[in-house]
């Protein structure tokens, strides 16, 4: 019930905020054991599980490597995408995951649990970095935006746990001059402790 009333809260924001809902997906009305069609999975089995009567798209433990899947329409900028991405850590091992925009060498709004990082990416490389402590066993929040200025593109980030306010300001931040390319907003995740990441109440709006 609570991921049913955080995804309506986030839609009505969005269209509160005057913004357009381009894509949602809470998995309710997705079949169990398969990809939902309107996903384009780029690597990694992922599949609608359900649990606790909440159903959500999962991504195995096993392989260890980074999978990711494209969805939505593709767009550049002025927009922004959430997610919930619920994970854990097993030992001295931690998952890796991340929401993304244009494409899959876009931008990638990381959780970096064994850095203590919240992170930016423009494809493999890490443009920005800022300390978060993330709780395995929860439910964490991500939200990514990318935004047309005055001849640059501000990409910035922001992610908190279940249960507490989202931050008021953008987390992690950074700048490109480069417009960029048109690309279909993504999720990832590296099952590094050998158990599943689950995603979930997906939101792409304009901004």
């Amino acid at each position: 019930m609570a991921s049913r009333l955080l995804f309506t809260a986030l839609a009505s924001l969005a269209l509160a905020a005057h913004a357009s809902v381009l894509y949602q997906n809470d998995f309710e009305k997705e079949d169990l054991d398969k990809s939902p069609p309107s996903f384009l999975v780029l690597d990694g089995e992922f599949a609608v599980k359900q649990a606790d009567g909440n159903k959500f798209l999962e991504l195995p433990g096993a392989p260890l490597d980074a999978f990711g899947a494209l969805f939505g329409p593709a767009t550049n900028a002025n927009i922004a995408v959430t997610a919930r991405v619920f994970a854990t850590s097993k030992g001295r091992r931690f998952p890796i995951f991340a929401v993304g925009l244009d494409g899959g060498t876009g931008f990638k709004l990381q959780v970096s649990p064994a850095k203590g990082a919240l992170e930016i990416y423009k494809g493999d490389a890490a443009i920005a970095s800022a300390p978060f402590q993330w709780k395995t066993g929860t439910w964490t929040a991500l939200r990514l935006r990318v935004r047309e200025g005055q001849g640059s593109w501000r990409i910035e980030g922001k992610a908190w746990p279940e249960g507490a306010s989202e931050p008021a300001e953008w987390l992690v931040t950074a700048e490109e001059k480069t417009a960029p390319a048109a690309g279909r907003p993504s999720i990832w995740g590296s099952p590094v402790s050998g158990t599943p990441i689950r995603f979930d109440d997906i939101v792409l709006t304009t901004e």
